[in-house]
């Protein structure tokens, strides 16, 4: 049996010399450890020590057991379950990990207004051991989950929101107190690229979905390369509640956080926008916002709801070439929003579509952007719609820009990579890959779609990418159709390609050249061999 300094290490240390061989003996008196705590804790009590003595000694034992646990991987799992190798601890007494941590004495410990619970467990991926005070949220969390259904009732009566019920379930997620089952976002065998490489696996399940939503198509802006300037019917607000709901539902049957990206048109002008917002924001949902310029009250009302997770508005180079694309005024106002958005303490972003007519003021334009944007990055034109009005840029000077491009990012905090093609230059210098557009390569229909104000359902929001129609069908039988499963796939002629988790082009582009999407390579990949 271990030694009674390698079980209590503090708790020994902390005893008066006089009494260390009394307190040893009872462990060498009892056959296991379980039976000398409880020799410990009677010792304490007769010898008139402090209380938090015994806290100290059962606090110790726990964390003798969990050095020995290593953490192995549970059974597949069918649902959110507390983590096995977690151990909640109560403590009467208030500072007992200060303690622990030898940064006070058991003399200095007062006793708690209320107790304290401690949470000592293994992290299920960095199978680290963790050891820290427990917070009310860590507690919902597991209350949530061991009660089931009484703690869905507490939903229904009003006493938890569905946004606090969520959002304390996907932190016990994150920082390892839960356990939830596999993403089901998850590359199927078909188009899993695997070829044995380590650098794959990461880039096979992701653990969230975004729909773009497109609730209105009125803007107050008409840039020359807007891809899609149609008549469609307005969306009815008991409609997108409905979608809301449908979404929700989508992602907690796939094990996936879900975020809902609106955008238009300008979002800001659908009539019901704050309803909508607050209502995504209700469910637990993550919220962003593609739109233009607005007036600091709108900011302050999504403030009071929950701040977007970002807002991001576009420029299309220095202000002359901007104010061109974009109409006159908009590039100083878009600068003035962008030190408000600063103010209001909102992440800020910039989207730029690069083509052939601003290729040379992408990296000027960053350096006037320092200071102002959290972060900046590019798509290349997508020639649709009015896009088709617009030169691309010539495929034989895309790699420069994408090395010229990389070099300032390596040295900025803002400047960020986007294009799935960086990630051909990164295989070129055996760099770790980037996890391309969307996080996993091309995320049409994958862990993302687009959901216009009329109800289509798109793979992607920059080609005609039509999977269904979200008032005839619901997300999981759009997501799980064989025409959404094909765009998954991508292109045949990437297929083999050795970075293909991490790439596949862009569809949009593709699509713009006038090639085919699902058989022909991006004109812009410079990879000779795939």
């Amino acid at each position: 049996m271990p030694e009674f300094k390698e079980i209590f290490p503090v708790f020994y240390s902390q005893l008066p010399r006089s009494l260390q061989a009394d307190f040893t003996a009872c462990l060498e008196m009892t056959h296991s450890p379980d039976a000398g705590l409880r020799k410990i804790t009677e010792k304490v009590e007769k010898l008139n020590l402090s209380p938090a003595f015994s806290d100290l000694a059962r606090l110790e034992y726990v964390l003798f057991q969990m050095r020995h646990d290593t953490g192995a991987p549970t059974a597949e799992l069918s649902e959110i379950t507390v983590n096995p190798h977690l151990h909640l601890t109560r403590s009467t007494w208030s500072g007992l990990l200060n303690v622990i941590r030898r940064e006070s004495s058991v003399e200095e410990l007062k006793a708690a207004d209320k107790d304290e619970f401690i949470l000592i467990y293994r992290h299920p991926q960095e199978r680290k051991l963790i050891i820290r005070k427990a917070t009310k949220s860590d507690l919902l969390a597991l209350k949530i989950v061991t009660d089931g259904e009484e703690s869905e009732t507490l939903v229904k009566d009003g006493q938890i929101t569905p946004a606090l019920s969520e959002q304390v379930l996907n932190d016990g997620v994150d920082n390892g107190i839960l356990l939830q089952p596999q993403s089901k976002i998850r590359r199927s065998p078909a188009h899993i690229f695997s070829r044995g490489e380590d650098s794959d696996k990461k880039f096979i399940n992701s653990d969230f979905f975004t729909l773009q939503w497109h609730v209105t198509q009125k803007c107050d802006l008409h840039c020359r390369h807007c891809y899609d300037r149609s008549e469609r019917n307005p969306l009815q607000l008991s409609e997108g509640l409905r979608i809301l709901d449908d979404l929700k539902n989508f992602c907690r049957a796939h094990f996936v956080k879900g975020q809902v990206t609106f955008s238009g048109g300008n979002p800001l002008l659908y009539p019901d926008f704050m309803a909508l917002y607050r209502a995504a924001v209700e469910r637990g949902l993550q919220v962003a916002i593609l739109g233009n310029p607005a007036e600091s009250k709108i900011l302050d009302e999504l403030n009071a709801i929950r701040p977007p997770v970002f807002f991001q508005i576009s420029l299309e180079g220095l202000s002359t070439h901007n104010d061109y694309i974009r109409g006159s005024g908009h590039f100083q106002r878009s600068l003035k929003f962008l030190d408000l958005l600063r103010e209001k303490d909102i992440f800020s972003m910039v989207m730029l579509t690069l083509t052939r007519a601003n290729l040379d003021q992408v990296l000027p334009l960053t350096e006037v952007l320092r200071g102002h944007v959290d972060l900046f990055t590019f798509n290349r034109l997508a020639m649709v719609g009015e896009g088709t009005n617009l030169y691309s840029v010539e495929p034989e000077k895309y790699r420069d820009f994408l090395e010229r491009y990389l070099a300032a990012a390596e040295n900025s905090s803002f400047i960020a990579l986007k294009d799935n093609f960086f990630n051909l230059i990164k295989q070129e210098r055996k760099q770790p890959w980037f996890g391309g557009c969307a996080g996993y390569g091309c995320g049409a229909a994958f862990n993302f779609m687009a959901l216009l104000a009329d109800g289509e359902v798109h793979a992607c929001r920059k080609l005609p990418s039509l999977l269904g129609n979200i008032f005839s069908t619901n997300f999981a039988e759009i997501y799980n159709s064989e025409l959404a499963e094909r765009y998954r796939q991508g292109s045949k002629a990437c297929q083999e390609c050795k970075i293909r988790p991490v790439c596949g082009g862009c569809p949009a582009v593709t699509y713009g050249f006038g090639l085919d999407i699902f058989e022909d390579r991006d004109p812009y990949c410079f990879l000779e061999s795939p």
